[in-house]
């Protein structure tokens, strides 16, 4: 994590092929007299840059960059990969992407393509070449975007017949034999499959695991979304590697939020950026797992915790250069519910991200579309060309950041380990309907939060030198070397539930988990019930859904009002044999964090604290006002106070 200070810019997202010319130069003025410096274009315009195969007409685009760039602005050029033009189906009529119930994803919308479709990425390599020659040394394009949202709309796996023929190398290459020819046996063996008498005889006999009669055997299912997540790498990595042929500007990819069925921080190792679109609003019914009660609290605030998340998780995927590329300015069209917002929540979201790290926040979108599936969507102006209150927001953001110097995120005292294959093996195999690793994962970030701490989000190989706490919840697969490394920090760690419970092909290991160096636990038995049936615990609060029942000689964190004990401390690791509720993390927390020495805050109901290397932020999502040690923070407040 470094701590050099970063300029803090804003932004909108601008579609110039949607609005007569003749607009473009009072939009650039506008945009420029709202304080914004950058301006993301083109991610949609391939069927307009490209009408006919092979025809191409850059005139339009030439134009808008030059107006924009004369205006000031720096332009973020997006690739059109996600919106292949009518014609590309006619090309290949194969290329769509088919679902889970092996139904083709139609032309009418966007993101309609599988990742595997050789075709369709030669076609993305020859648009992405001729705009990385066209614009790579224009002086207007500051910086890049791949494509828009991979996994988007559940646009990550595919069963398409291109996808299973790209499996079955897959999984040669994978059991490669010394000869480098695929060796059957070797994936019979790893997968389990003389169970059921699942084995094959050839790689080509190898299906998608779909459509079975019951459920798949979880090693496919996992070896599949390893393979799919490698696609969208590979995917990504083409775009890259033409890209920076013919442009020395920085790359980004605007990820999502809870999106987790491809591996972010692998796609995030051939990129200098890691953006995210935020829509708070939209994430809190949509996406972000909450209770009717806590989405009424919070109906026209959002999450409190979800943006923060995602930013930690994306900052750490860009190796600490995090941007919003799209940040919800207004009421959004798509989610179950579109409220809207606070006054004053988009200046509170924009903030965030800031004190998080981000260098760059982008509003979705400059001018709301009178047209088509996102007519409903507000952008910063009404599609009358008139202010929208979002306009007013940013601007006044805007005036701030002149008389606010720049910061950058420093490294918390704490982190909590996030691994995209966990989440897999959880999907797979989740042994209790009402849990999910991204759900367990935000219980114990949320927890933290409301102690007032700063989390980092780190990948399972990332370096843990300088944390006091190290979490990791739900981490399926633990490497020896993981479980070596984590041994010997110095810093408090706090490991499970399902800790090292499946070896790398979804076997239950022996010895049994979590088999963890200097630490006297074993998980003999499993129990899964439902939620509205919690276990409660001596301490505080409850066990619900999931608890291990654990053979320990070590000293007990929590126990069961029966006396059996479901966290266990040896002094320096400690392992969480259930998925807790908020008061027993809090408890549980409380107690670590002291042993720790690591300072805690009693947060009032809604209020929410970040540090960056020069300031303290404080963050009120609650509806009411709230009072804090310096004082009252008005609904959708925003305190910054320089350290």
């Amino acid at each position: 994590m470094t701590d050099t200070s970063v300029k803090r810019t804003l932004g909108t997202c601008y579609y110039p092929e949607h609005w007569p010319q003749e607009m473009w130069q009072d939009d650039a003025k506008r945009m420029v007299e709202a304080g914004l410096t950058w301006v993301r274009i083109g991610e949609f315009a391939w069927s307009l840059l490209e009408p006919t195969p092979g025809s191409y007409d850059f005139d339009w685009l030439d134009k808008a960059i030059a107006c924009l760039g004369g205006a000031g602005l720096q332009v973020v050029l997006g690739t059109p990969t996600a919106t292949p033009p009518r014609w590309m189906i006619d090309k290949y009529p194969d290329m769509l992407a088919v679902d889970r119930d092996g139904k083709p994803r139609k032309f009418g919308s966007r993101r309609h393509y599988c990742f595997s479709h050789e075709g369709y990425k030669a076609e993305c390599a020859r648009i992405v070449t001729e705009l990385a020659k066209r614009y790579g040394q224009n002086p207007h394009v500051a910086a890049w975007q791949t494509d828009n949202e991979y996994g988007c709309h559940d646009t990550t796996i595919s069963y398409s017949s291109a996808a299973k023929s790209a499996f079955q190398e897959w999984c040669r290459i994978q059991y490669s034999g010394a000869d480098n020819n695929g060796d059957i046996a070797a994936l019979n063996k790893a997968w389990g499959n003389v169970f059921w008498s699942m084995s094959y005889a050839a790689f080509e006999d190898i299906d998608l695991p779909n459509l079975t009669v019951t459920e798949p055997n979880p090693a496919h299912s996992l070896a599949f979304r390893q393979f799919t997540s490698d696609q969208v790498v590979a995917f990504n990595r083409l775009q890259v590697e033409i890209i920076r042929a013919h442009s020395s500007a920085p790359i980004a990819h605007n990820y999502m939020g809870r999106i987790t069925d491809f591996d972010h921080f692998a796609v995030g190792e051939d990129l200098d950026i890691a953006s995210w679109d935020s829509y708070p609003l939209g994430f809190l019914a949509d996406r972000a797992g909450a209770s009717e009660a806590h989405q009424k609290d919070f109906m026209r605030q959002g999450d409190p915790d979800f943006q923060a998340f995602h930013h930690d998780l994306y900052r750490s995927v860009g190796k600490g250069r995090l941007w919003v590329m799209e940040q919800q300015p207004g009421p959004v069209n798509w989610a179950p519910y579109n409220p809207d917002p606070l006054p004053g929540m988009v200046r509170l979201w924009t903030w965030e991200a800031f004190a998080h790290g981000a260098e760059a926040v982008l509003y979705f979108r400059w001018r709301q579309f009178p047209a088509a599936q996102e007519q409903l969507h507000a952008g910063l102006m009404r599609p009358d060309n008139v202010e929208s209150a979002g306009y007013y927001e940013a601007k006044q953001v805007a005036e701030e950041l002149k008389t606010a110097d720049g910061a950058a995120a420093m490294q918390a005292e704490v982190a909590i380990i996030f691994d995209y294959d966990a989440d897999a093996a959880w999907d797979i195999q989740p042994h209790n309907t009402d849990t999910s690793y991204f759900a367990v994962v935000m219980d114990h970030y949320r927890a933290l939060r409301k102690l007032g701490l700063n989390i980092d989000i780190i990948s399972s190989d990332a370096a843990l030198d300088g944390y006091k706490l190290i979490v990791a919840p739900g981490l399926i697969f633990m490497s020896e070397s993981l479980k070596q490394r984590l041994a010997q920090i110095e810093a408090q760690l706090v490991i499970g539930p399902r800790a090292a419970s499946r070896v790398e092909q979804m076997q239950t290991p022996n010895p049994l988990p979590p088999a963890l160096p200097n630490l006297d636990v074993t998980v003999i038995r499993l129990d899964s019930y439902r939620e509205d049936m919690p276990v409660r615990l001596s301490e505080a609060g409850h066990a619900v859904c999931y608890c291990e029942v654990l053979d320990t000689a070590e000293t007990a964190l929590l126990t069961k009002e029966t006396g059996e004990a479901i966290a266990i401390t040896n002094g320096h690791i400690s392992y969480v044999g259930a998925i807790l509720d908020e008061a027993a993390l809090r408890y549980l927390y409380t107690e670590i964090c002291a042993t720790a020495d690591i300072q805690t805050l009693d947060m009032p109901d809604g209020v929410r604290r970040r540090q960056t290397t020069t300031e303290e932020f404080w963050f009120n999502y609650a509806s009411e006002a709230r009072q804090i040690a310096d004082g009252t923070i008005e609904p959708a407040g925003v305190l910054r106070k320089v350290k």
